[in-house]
């Protein structure tokens, strides 16, 4: 929250102008957002005018705020003057002694104390001279004093450089109570800002100064070097996005132009539209029914339990290796009606792929070697030497895609939706609305087993894909995009027509 207290005109190469904003109004900023939020530090920066110091002050005694940082704006890095001479003396009265800390550069450290009848009449040329200015400054009222030495850089020798091609070093002094002092060396100064942060985040005033110069040398190393003066720092060097927004993993999955044309060949892919219409061969069938039963088999949920990390996921992992067990009894109850045994299932060894002739387009795009031992194999892989999350990215396509193709054929103007399609009901398996609802929410659909809660994959992704970085996701999304292809390959093992 930010209470303004005034207006600048200005670019990278200095201040134009100011506008001073009345204190009565900036009262009104501060004791709205107080009122309202509170605040566990407060930060002053450019504060204008006499009158606005001592309102900030009351205000801070008003709201029992616990922490206080003053960065006293004197003079801005251009040098133009931002504070009256007449509002020092107030900031010393009213501010200084219910400071935590005080962040003054050397031109403004000297005069403060040249304000408050300190005695400077020699140059500021050593370490030790900042440290005495320091001390000085403490003994106003803070409990903390910065010194930024912006204004003096040093040799690596720890003496003052004399041209620019000698200042390698910034050296920022800190003194605190019982006379402790630490040296803060660095590239470049501390920001107050982000001293304020680590302060309301819980940190120490020593470790928030530490964490603050490193933050600040980060944001020079990569600011965006605009204008032809100071320009703006890069205050987002340590933030990443996400590239979809809460709630909208798989959306934003299914639309990428990498992924779209795989997932859009997997859920029409021949085989389906030979399912829909009813003209798949009866053989094929039989068999898909069967490779599917293998894959079904492969072990990969019960790895998904050992490698969880929680009670929750763990529960997740062993649910869905329950309902593959179940949906195992579907696919058993099937083979039934063609005269096939669960014995002669069971018997069936995993179909090893076989050459499948492609142009040489088809060659750069396709998998041409897919097969039920392949992606079994793939997904134990990835699950071995992958994390959790990744092995749930390479279930996905076969957990998402059937309630697709079911979803599709469902809508299909093709497909023959009476028992002359011997398919049909196996479609509407999983079309259902409660294996639909299962895929989305984890309420078990009834052709499985009503009283087992079954798998949240939509919920699931959605909520572990918020965990992951930027980059990450780059990684899983090409496990999930290897994986369409061997479903893609699973079904192109079998003869659609």
């Amino acid at each position: 929250m930010t209470s303004t207290t005034a207006l600048t005109a200005q670019n990278t190469t200095g201040v134009k102008s100011i506008h001073v904003i009345p204190s009565s109004f900036v009262q009104q900023q501060v004791e709205a957002c107080l009122d309202d939020i509170g605040a566990d530090v407060v930060k002053t920066g450019m504060l204008a005018s006499a009158s606005t110091i001592e309102m900030v002050a009351n205000q801070v005694v008003k709201y029992k705020v616990a922490s206080l940082v003053v960065d006293p704006v004197m003079v801005s890095t251009s040098g133009s003057q931002l504070l009256p001479q007449e509002a020092v003396k107030e900031l010393s009265r009213h501010l200084l002694p219910i400071t935590t800390v005080l962040t003054p550069n050397i031109p403004e450290a000297k005069l403060i104390l040249t304000e408050n009848g300190a005695s400077i009449d020699h140059q500021i040329s050593s370490v030790s001279d900042i440290e005495r200015m320091a001390l000085q400054l403490q003994a106003l009222g803070p409990k903390w004093v910065l010194v930024k030495g912006g204004h003096l850089p040093f040799r690596l020798d720890m003496t003052v450089a004399q041209s620019e091609e000698e200042k390698k070093l910034i050296l920022d002094v800190l003194v605190g109570p019982n006379g402790q002092i630490l040296r803060m060396e660095s590239p470049y100064q501390a920001s107050t800002t982000a001293i304020s942060a680590g302060i309301s985040k819980g940190s120490d005033v020593a470790t928030a100064v530490r964490t603050a110069c490193r933050y600040v040398e980060a944001a020079i190393r990569t600011a965006p070097k605009f204008g032809y003066g100071n320009g703006p720092l890069d205050h987002f060097h340590s933030l990443q996005s996400l590239p979809f927004s809460p709630g909208y993993f798989i959306e934003y999955l299914l639309q990428r132009s990498d992924v779209r044309p795989v997932w859009d060949k997997y859920v029409h892919h021949p085989f389906v539209y030979a399912m829909g219409d009813g003209s798949l061969p009866l053989d094929s069938f039989k068999d898909y029914i069967i490779q599917d039963y293998l894959f079904l088999f492969c072990r990969a949920s019960a790895l998904a339990a050992y490698k969880a990390k929680n009670l929750p996921d763990i529960t997740t992992s062993n649910q869905m290796a329950a309902n593959n067990i179940l949906e195992l009894k579907l696919h058993v109850d099937y083979c039934a009606t063609f005269g096939i045994s669960e014995q002669q299932v069971q018997a069936t060894e995993e179909h090893r792929g076989k050459p499948i002739i492609l142009t040489a387009c088809q060659r750069r795009n396709t998998n041409a070697i897919a097969a039920c031992t392949a992606y079994t194999r793939y997904c134990l892989d990835v699950g071995q030497s992958e994390d959790w999350f990744a092995l749930q990215m390479a279930l996905a396509p076969c957990l998402l895609g059937y309630g697709a193709v079911a979803k599709m054929l469902h809508a299909h103007p093709a497909t023959k939706r009476d028992e002359s399609n011997v398919y049909w009901p196996w479609i509407q398996n999983y079309v259902a609305d409660d294996y639909l609802e299962a895929v989305r929410h984890g309420s078990a659909p009834s052709f499985v087993n009503a009283s087992l809660i079954g798998i949240r994959v939509e919920e699931l992704l959605e909520k572990h894909s918020r965990l992951q970085s930027p980059n990450r996701i780059e990684e899983l999304v090409k496990i999930f995009i290897q994986a369409t292809n061997m479903e893609i390959g699973f079904w192109d093992m079998f003869p659609y027509k």
